[in-house]
């Protein structure tokens, strides 16, 4: 009887259906259920199965396949109403929220962009086989920063409507650190002359371990071999490069194998197709000659040359290939420079976009591309140049379309964003020199779209009260010769306490006329006749000097002067300027006609040398001479060169450096007729904030004198000073700070270690 019923139960198992078998049916209705955010009409894209279709087993689990596949569910069953389909569905659960914590190496939003790539968003469907993914992903981030302790939890947490929050928790942990790099199979090269090309070397710059990085080692095996094949070593390898971590993952071994090759020199160069130049003029385009080492950046050097001289030509887009030809035997390498200068590009027009103050006329007049004329590269680059040198612009954007239909036709369409030219400032300030100063001024660079400048200023210190009126317009002609002219009261008072100079004032007021003409897009000479008139009045204690200068010449002097500047400026911008020069040369003459006949000279040359990005060196200048002329015997005491204080040599006292006949019985200075300046400055960025355009620093090394009527110019009289500098652009104007100390200080010098301006003109 068991036996019986053992076998019926069998038969039952393996003759009935599946439970999710159907017998074959004409489906007349769908029926779904359990949708909550998925649309219906999202379901039935997917779903395999129309009304008056015929089902059957093989149809059923297909659709079950089909809506599984979609990623939307993570249930699906079929079920059957008489002749109604009914397709029950349980979906996933949507992102409502993804959070990280602990991160600060990696922000979240490049973290954020990691998980997009493999599909993790917020408003998307949960897929949890994405989870696995998360610590994969972002693992590698990490690992590409050195930081291969980092620990990644993920946390899901269910919220209302069938939604989560993912919170991605990251443990950063400690950089790993290089503990050595050695390089093997160099033999041309010692290893610190590799290592000096890298920036993975194994003693930081103060002493410690640098962090590892995967990304800086790429550009370090680049960078050797760009070193080695502009030496000559064109089969340079890198073979292998093993990274080795210690067991705490704290400490990196680096090891590059390298093959060097022979060396090989350069046995001829040949310029092959249309050049279009003269052999004279590619002769200086070509920067390697015939028996030189071979070097693939003089190489590159060379074609870029040969290119952007056929863009300025007009022919923007030249091809120039290189076709180097090595034989092993000899050593050598014959290198032929194929050019082929296509079609010369014409400009249709030149469009101006972005100008609603600006007249178009102030904008094209700095313009050198010309319509109807071939394509030049450095002309669209110089009009650039010279927009954004107006200072009417927040930015200057060139492009060069391609006419439609025309191949060899383009417009030059520039777009400027314009920037407030107008200025109505107030405010307070300190100088060391100058004391606390009140300001007002009304000036407009742009003056109602114009290009002309017009200018109020009135300045109070404790030392100087200061009123003008000035105009200028840069093209009084169309060639651009500039006129302007300047209406000015000056009062002096050297007897405040805060000058260190001998006890006199002057007032002044005059009037004066320039006129500028430019010789090139660098170059520029100005010319300027002028009247002034000076009171020289005397205090207490006032030198004896003076005293001698009014008796010989009287107080009150009218003087005719001419003046003619040069300069030069090859500066990449005109504030925090990092490469390029300055140079000015500047001479005024009181001429014959006045109470007083006299000269100055003055030369400021700043030359910056770039280092690094946002680093470079200053070299900066500032001498200074005068003397006199015709029937003047002494040369005019407020016309005294000064040196000391923040602006020329820091940590001495203000105006305070010269010998002992630059300074009056009671040990005040009086100045000299020559100064002599020198300044010798590391500009690097705010090392507390990233990008901040506002600040700099400077390690400087400062140097100067100033020299008496009729003294020699002895060089070792100079005293030096060293520190470091810092300037903040603010609202109210630029903030100084220097923290000095004198290197060759004497007994009776006056020092100050720590200087401050606030509000004068940068």
């Amino acid at each position: 009887m068991k036996i019986y019923k053992y076998l019926l139960f069998l038969a039952l198992v393996f003759l009935a259906p599946p439970a999710f078998a159907f017998q074959p049916f004409v489906v007349r209705d769908i029926r779904l259920e359990g949708l909550q955010r998925v649309q219906l009409g999202t379901v039935f894209s997917y779903l395999p199965i129309k009304i008056g279709d015929t089902v059957d087993e093989a149809l059923a689990q297909q659709a079950i396949h089909a809506l599984y596949r979609t990623g939307f569910f993570k249930d699906v069953r079929l079920d059957r109403d008489g002749e109604v389909l009914t397709v029950f569905v349980a979906e996933r659960p949507a992102i409502a929220k993804i959070s990280f914590t602990g991160n600060s190496a990696i922000p979240s939003e490049k973290l954020q962009e990691v998980l997009n790539q493999i599909g993790l968003v917020e408003g998307r469907i949960l897929d949890r086989s994405i989870l696995d993914k998360i610590g994969q992903e972002l693992k590698r981030q990490y690992f590409s920063l050195g930081k291969y302790a980092v620990r990644i939890d993920t946390t899901v947490s269910p919220l209302v409507r069938n939604r989560v929050e993912i919170n991605i928790a990251i443990a950063e942990g400690e950089d790993a650190r290089i503990r050595q790099v050695h390089i093997v199979g160099n033999h041309a090269f010692s290893d610190e002359q590799l290592l000096d090309q890298m920036e993975l070397p194994a003693i930081g710059f103060f002493g410690g371990r640098e962090s590892y990085s995967r990304q800086i080692l790429a550009a370090d095996l680049e960078a050797l071999r760009s070193y080695y094949q502009n030496r000559g070593y064109v089969n340079f390898a890198i073979e292998s490069t093993q990274v080795a971590l210690t067991p705490d993952k704290q400490d990196v071994y680096i090891t590059i194998n390298i093959k060097e090759g022979e060396q090989y020199r350069l046995s001829s160069i040949k310029v092959a197709g249309d050049p279009l130049v003269d052999q004279q003029e590619l002769a200086s385009l070509i920067h390697i000659k015939t028996g030189d080492v071979f070097s693939r950046e003089k190489v590159q050097e060379s074609r870029k040359a040969i290119s952007d001289r056929l863009a300025e030509l007009g022919y923007a887009f030249a091809n120039v290939n290189i076709s180097p030809d090595v034989d092993k035997d000899s050593r050598t390498v014959s290198l032929t420079l194929f050019v082929e200068p296509g079609r010369r590009v014409y400009v249709r027009r030149v469009n101006i976009f972005g100008n609603g103050k600006t007249r178009d006329e102030v904008i094209r007049r700095e313009i050198r591309q010309m319509e109807g004329s071939w394509l030049s590269t450095r002309l669209v680059s110089d009009s650039r140049t010279r927009l954004d040198r107006l200072g009417f612009f927040e930015q200057v954007g060139v492009e060069t379309p391609t006419v439609p239909g025309s191949p060899d036709m383009v417009d030059v369409n520039f777009t400027v964003a314009e920037r407030p030219t107008g200025t109505l400032s107030a405010g307070l300030g300190y100088s060391d020199s100058q004391g606390a100063l009140v300001n007002f001024s009304v000036s407009q660079q742009n003056f109602l779209g114009t290009g002309k400048r017009v200018a109020i200023e009135l300045n109070n210190s404790q030392v100087t009260r200061t009123y003008s009126f000035s105009y200028n317009n840069p093209y009084y002609t169309e060639s651009g010769i500039s006129r302007g002219f300047r209406i000015y009261s000056r009062s002096v008072d050297l007897g405040a306490n805060i000058t260190n100079i001998t006890n006199y004032s002057t007032n002044t007021y005059g009037a004066s006329i320039n006129w500028g003409i430019p010789l090139s897009e660098t170059n520029r000479v100005s010319f300027g006749v002028g009247y002034e008139n000076t009171e020289l009045l005397t205090g207490t204690n006032t030198a004896q000097q003076i005293l001698d200068f009014i008796a010989a010449n009287g107080n009150i002097y009218d003087t005719y002067k001419l003046t003619a500047t040069w300069r030069r400026d090859t500066r990449n911008r005109a504030i925090f300027a990092d490469r390029g020069a300055r140079t000015t040369l500047a001479v005024s003459t009181a001429v014959p006609g006045g109470d007083l006949e006299y000269y100055t000279v003055t030369l400021r040359h700043a030359q910056y040398f770039p280092i690094a990005e946002g680093h470079s060196l200053l070299v900066n200048i500032d001498l200074g001479h005068g003397d006199v002329l015709g029937d003047t015997q002494t040369f005019p005491p407020f016309e005294n060169f000064f040196a000391g204080g923040s602006r020329s040599v820091r940590g001495y006292d203000t105006s305070t450096l010269g010998g002992p006949a630059t300074r009056d019985a009671f040990n005040n200075p009086i100045g000299g007729t020559t100064r002599v300046v020198t300044n010798l400055e590391w500009l690097f960025p705010n090392p507390f904030v990233e990008k901040a355009s506002s600040m700099r620093f400077s390690l400087f090394v400062d140097g100067g004198w100033v020299y008496a009527e009729g003294e020699d110019l002895d060089l070792g009289e100079l005293r030096y000073s060293a520190g470091i500098s810092a300037i903040w652009l603010t609202p109210i104007g630029a903030m100084r700070f220097s923290l000095a100390t004198p290197l060759n200080e004497q007994p009776g010098d006056r020092t100050q270690s720590f200087q401050f301006t606030l509000g004068s003109p940068f």
